[in-house]
């Protein structure tokens, strides 16, 4: 391949552009618009598109390099160092030319350059190992109610979209058959292009990188090895769960076709409010109305917790807003054990009195000394 081909296919392909990003895009952002554009764009929900299946291949390489911190590291480095091309360097082509307009034209080699590993990372080395694609990561969302969160569940859940061919199991070969590694490249998924005083490895053409050749594709899914169908997940999730919690299932997201790995699986669980408990971290919370003669005399009043009452000895004299600690009555922690039961006292004032209790009521006033506003300075 000529230096200047080269230039064009590697130093002026703007991965960014092609995944509609810009070039300080954050790698979740990346994922995101890669995802997004791979669904859109998958052979499996485009059958018989050719522009689909090589927009989809596009976005594919733009991600397997600036998806990947490293690569992406390199890739953004070369270009800036080639943002004139190969062909643009002063002596580039010429026999003793230089690059980059050094005086006498230096050689990267007589700058200290190695660029093999400035350009390893993006383009790989051949006998490197195969770049096979991976499937995309998933996200579903689950909704429990507080107890279940609390007591831990397995539940299922149903995903449509691209899973492993049921007829090959991912292998893209059709059944009594195997994918064999490819003579061209030896199973690398890469070969070495000449490049004057140094090599390139280069996707190899044959096995389009997978390293392996599928002679007789699947009926099923036509050596694709993914087929669009719905599967259901059995989802463990552990007690004590908390809202908006994100539990990841490896190797349950979408399938990566013929040999390629398959992505993640996400689950965000929502939980629902209880109508009695709150929750601050490990901690469950709860409000303990009791009368004024408990608050004020003491008395032995039960709490309720998620398995059953427990008795709280409220001492004589304690304010509304008092909050007591019930040990090991909490949410399960993720180490074991568990939280503990927050009990705010409110001290219930009735909204009705009857003439008895009214009365008494007034006696009480009537011995009371003082006001608790005197701190204020107020009656």
């Amino acid at each position: 391949m000529a230096g200047d081909e080269f230039h064009r296919e590697w130093l002026e392909k703007d991965y960014y552009a092609v995944l509609g990003v810009p070039k300080n895009a954050a790698a979740a952002d990346i994922k995101k618009a890669y995802r997004k554009l791979a669904q859109r764009h998958h052979p499996d929900a485009n059958a018989g598109d050719a522009a689909a299946e090589e927009r989809f291949k596009e976005v594919s390489s733009a991600y397997d390099v600036i998806g990947d911190e490293q690569k992406r590291a390199s890739y953004d480095n070369a270009r800036e160092m080639g943002a004139g091309g190969f062909g643009g360097f002063p002596g580039a082509g010429r026999p003793g030319g230089g690059f980059g307009g050094y005086p006498g034209g230096v050689r990267f080699e007589d700058a200290g350059v190695d660029l093999g590993d400035l350009l390893g990372g993006m383009f790989g080395g051949a006998g490197r190992g195969t770049r096979r694609q991976r499937g995309a990561d998933l996200e579903t969302d689950v909704t429990l109610t507080f107890e279940d969160a609390m007591a831990g569940v397995t539940l299922p859940v149903t995903l449509t979209g691209p899973a492993p061919c049921g007829t090959c199991h991912g292998s893209g070969a059709a059944p009594g058959t195997q994918p064999i590694t490819c003579a061209t490249c030896g199973g690398s998924g890469q070969v070495a292009v000449n490049q004057g005083f140094f090599s390139m490895a280069q996707t190899c053409a044959a096995c389009h990188g997978t390293g392996r050749i599928v002679k007789t594709p699947c009926p099923t899914c036509g050596g694709v090895g993914a087929q669009r169908r719905p599967r259901t997940i059995q989802v463990k999730v552990p007690a004590g769960v908390m809202d908006g919690a994100r539990i990841r299932l490896a190797g349950k997201g979408e399938s990566g076709g013929a040999g390629g790995t398959a992505g993640d699986l996400f689950v965000r669980v929502h939980v629902r409010q209880h109508q009695l408990f709150g929750r601050r971290g490990d901690d469950l919370t709860v409000e303990l109305p009791v009368t004024f003669p408990e608050a004020a005399l003491g008395a032995n009043v039960e709490v309720p917790t998620l398995n059953g009452p427990v008795t709280l000895k409220v001492p004589a004299g304690t304010a509304s807003g008092r909050t007591f600690r019930v040990r090991g009555k909490g949410a399960p922690k993720k180490k074991g054990g568990h939280g503990d039961l927050l009990a705010t006292v409110v001290v219930d004032v009735p909204g009705k009195l009857s003439r008895e209790q009214k009365k008494l009521v007034e006696q009480l006033h009537a011995a009371t000394e003082g006001s608790p506003r005197d701190t204020l300075g107020v009656r």
